[in-house]
C-alpha cells in the first residue's frame, strides 16, 4: 500500500483526474517542468518528452533536455508563478514508472556543458487527487520488496569547469574587496575510484599581493566509502596565511575523513559501483550504477 504523502511533497501536474494517454501525461510533465524553472532557464522550447501509459502504471518516460541553459546560482529569479498549496487529499492511486530516461547532451549549466545519462526502472509513486480538483504525484521510497535500479554518467569538461569556478569565484571576492588576478585548476585521476584537484590562485587587495595553493585528493573504496586522502590550502604570504587560519580549521578538521555514501540510502536503493574518471580530453566524468 502506498502510503499518504505530506502536501509539501506533491509534484503539481494540472487539474484532476489523472492523464489516460501518453501523450497526456508529456504534455504534462512538460509543464511542470516549465513551470518548475520558470526564469531560471532558456530554450525550453527544446525538452523533449515522451510517455507511454498502462492504466495507471507509467509503462516509460523520456525526457531530453539537450540543448537547455540553466541558471542556479541564488539570485536569478524562479518561476514567476504563485507555488501550488495543495488542497487536502481526496484520493490515493498507486502505481509505478517501470522505466524513466533522462538524457541531456548537453544541457548548459552557469556555462558548463553537462553530458547526463540517466535511466531507473521500478519507481513507486501515487496520483494524488486534492479537494481542490488538481492532481499531484507523491513519490514512495524504494524498499527491499521494490527495489529500484538503474544508472546514471554526469560528465564536464574540464576546462569549462575550471572557466566557470573562475568566474563564479571573481565575483564573490569582488563582494569582498578582493580581486582574483588568476586562477589555475587541474583535476586528475590516479584510477576510476580516485581523483584529485590540485589549485593555485593569486588575489590581490588593495596594494597587496598573494598566492594561494588548495590541494584535494580523494578516493572510493569497493564498499562505497569516501576518504579525503590529502587537502590542504596554504599560502606563502603571512597576512594571507593569517587569513586563511578559520578556513585552515575546516580543512585539517576534514582531512583523512570517511564518508559513508550509502549511509542515507534507502533499503531499496543500493549503490553497486561509483566511479570518477578524468580522460586524455581533459573531460571529468562521474558514474553510478545502482541495484
Amino acid at each position: 500500500m502506498v502510503r499518504d504523502a505530506s502536501r509539501d511533497e506533491l509534484l503539481p501536474l494540472g487539474r484532476a483526474p489523472r492523464p489516460t494517454t501518453g501523450a497526456e501525461l508529456a504534455v504534462r510533465v512538460h509543464q511542470a517542468v516549465r513551470d518548475e524553472v520558470g526564469d531560471r532557464a532558456a530554450h525550453l522550447d527544446r525538452l523533449r518528452v515522451e510517455a507511454a501509459l498502462d492504466g495507471p502504471d507509467v509503462a516509460s518516460l523520456a525526457v531530453d533536455a539537450s540543448g537547455v541553459v540553466a541558471a542556479v546560482r541564488s539570485g536569478v529569479p524562479a518561476a514567476s508563478r504563485e507555488p501550488w498549496r495543495p488542497e487536502q487529499p481526496r484520493s490515493s492511486e498507486p502505481a509505478t514508472l517501470r522505466s524513466l530516461r533522462v538524457d541531456a547532451h548537453p544541457v548548459v549549466v552557469e556555462d558548463v556543458p553537462v553530458d547526463v545519462t540517466a535511466e531507473a526502472e521500478g519507481l513507486r509513486f501515487a496520483w494524488v487527487e486534492t479537494s481542490d480538483a488538481r492532481l499531484g504525484i507523491a513519490f514512495v521510497e524504494p524498499d527491499e520488496a521494490h527495489p529500484v535500479s538503474g544508472h546514471v554518467r554526469v560528465a564536464v569538461p574540464q576546462g569549462a569547469l575550471v572557466a566557470t569556478a573562475r568566474r563564479l569565484l571573481t565575483e564573490e571576492l569582488a563582494t569582498r574587496g578582493v580581486a582574483l588576478s588568476s586562477l589555475d585548476v587541474e583535476i586528475t585521476s590516479a584510477g576510476p575510484r580516485s581523483v584529485a584537484v590540485r589549485a593555485f590562485g593569486r588575489v590581490r587587495k588593495g596594494i597587496l599581493s598573494a598566492s594561494v595553493h588548495a590541494v584535494l585528493a580523494a578516493d572510493v573504496d569497493d564498499r562505497s566509502v569516501l576518504r579525503v586522502r590529502e587537502l590542504d590550502l596554504s599560502s606563502r604570504n603571512p597576512a594571507v596565511a593569517a587569513l586563511l587560519v578559520a578556513a585552515r580549521g575546516h580543512v585539517d578538521a576534514l582531512r583523512g575523513r570517511t564518508f559513508d555514501l550509502t549511509a542515507d540510502l534507502p533499503p531499496g536503493l543500493r549503490l553497486a559501483d561509483l566511479r570518477l574518471d578524468v580522460d586524455p580530453r581533459g573531460t571529468v566524468a562521474a558514474s553510478a550504477r545502482f541495484a
